[in-house]
Formats: C-alpha cells, structure tokens, sequence
C-alpha cells in the first residue's frame, strides 16, 4: 500500500495547522474543563447558523471537481468524487434544524432571547467567503483534484476534533443536546469512512500527478486554516451575544 506517498509528500504541508487542532486558542477555551456553558452554547448555535453557508455549496463542489479531474484524465479519482458528492447533497438542512433547536432551548433558559432566522441570515465573514472561493479556485485551476485535499482536512475535523467537542457538549449541557446538533453527530460516524476513502484517493492522485504534490498539500493546509478561523469567528460572535446578555 502506499500510504508514504501522503506521509512523505503531503502530510509535511498541513502539519503545522494541523497542530493548532490541539493548541489553538478556540480550541483549548472550547474544550477547557471549565468553560462557561453559555459560551460554548452560543458557540455551537452560530457554528450551526454559520455553517450552512459553508455547507450548502458543498456536493456541487465535489461534482464539478470530480468532472474536472475527468476531463484531466484523473477518471478514477474524479468518478470517486462525483460518486461521493450524492452523499453530502442537503447536509445544510440538518445544520437549519440544529440552529433552530439550538435556539429554543437557548430561548428557554437564557438571555438575550435570539432569532434563529436572523442568526441564519448573518452576513459571511471573510473566512467564509474564502472557504467559497479556495474551492472555486481548485475546481477551476491546474489540479481540480486538490478538492480531495480540501475534504481529507475538513471530514478529518469530524475524526480528531468533533468527537471531543461532543463528549464537552455532553459534559457541560447535558446529554439532551445531542438532539440538536444531528450534523456533527452524523458527520462524526460518516467521516471516518470518508477520510479513508480520501487517503486512498489522495494516494492515487500523489502517486498519478507527483509534480503537483506541493499545490495538493498547500490546498489541504489553506483549507483547514480557513476553516480554523471560520471556528474563531464563531467564537467571536458567541462572546458578542454573551456580552449583549450581560448589558
């Protein structure tokens, strides 16, 4: 198996943001075992209402790059993509639901009381029109088959950081929570058949096109730093409602 070609040629490009998985500051407040529940409640609300614009894009993404390494002559992958994307299509509609429940419980117990459709209707912040436009950009430019560096990063959130935002969520909340956040707990048992997929996926593509290894890794590495920072943002609009509450 070769599995040293993603050891060798990729993993060396998205080590140093994947390290801020575990040392980030959002990532250490939201998973400090003293952190203040309402913050990591009105965290998850704006992760939900947020994420479907990040969401809702998504299985065209994996179409369009799947047709476009095709057209590359990169068949297997890109029929592998295109084949995977069916499964991500209306994935942004759970994460309207969790928003919504999310905030009726919220609404039930705290204050200020919120509006999930205005929380839905938020503007993006520039982390997000980014993670819009690295995808367009991939699909677009020489290797649209950096699309499985994107999602190798993104489903990998799902393998190595949800399942410990879930058991805080749990810790903190209540098991009850569960009930609203049906895209973390679904994207948590589904990713990591994903990610294996794409490992093999990313083998094929580093073993097919060795010469573009560095734009795949770079791709891989700006994608999870975007969506890190998308995470800060997050953060930043939970501390505001919080702050709302206290004046």
């Amino acid at each position: 198996m070769n599995k040293p070609l993603v050891e060798e040629q990729y993993l060396p490009h998205v080590t140093d943001v994947r390290h801020l998985l575990a040392t980030g500051p959002h990532v250490t407040t939201l998973l400090d075992e003293n952190v203040d529940p309402a913050l990591l409640e009105a965290f998850l609300i704006q992760l939900c209402a947020l994420g479907v614009y990040m969401t809702e894009p998504v299985d065209g993404w994996i179409r369009r790059a799947g047709e476009a390494c095709v057209k590359a002559g990169m068949v297997d992958v890109g029929e592998k993509l295109i084949t995977h994307a069916k499964h991500e299509a209306g994935h942004h509609l759970m994460m309207v639901e969790d928003t919504k429940n999310l905030v009726a419980g919220w609404n039930a117990r705290r204050f200020p009381k919120l509006d999930a459709e205005a929380l839905l209707a938020q503007a993006p912040t520039r982390a997000m029109q980014e993670y819009r436009e690295i995808h367009e950009e991939t699909i677009a430019g020489p290797m649209p088959g950096g699309q499985v560096a994107i999602e190798y990063e993104i489903e990998n959130l799902s393998v190595v950081f949800a399942p410990r935002l879930i058991e805080q969520c749990k810790r903190v909340l209540g098991p009850d929570v569960m009930n609203s956040l049906s895209f973390i707990k679904e994207h948590v048992e589904l990713d990591v058949g994903h990610t294996a997929l794409n490992e093999v996926m990313l083998n094929k593509l580093l073993g097919q096109k060795p010469e573009h290894a560095a734009t795949i890794g770079k791709t891989g590495a700006r994608a999870l730093d975007i969506y890190l920072r998308f995470y800060g943002d997050c953060m930043a609009k939970a501390k505001q409602l919080l702050q709302s509450a206290a004046a």
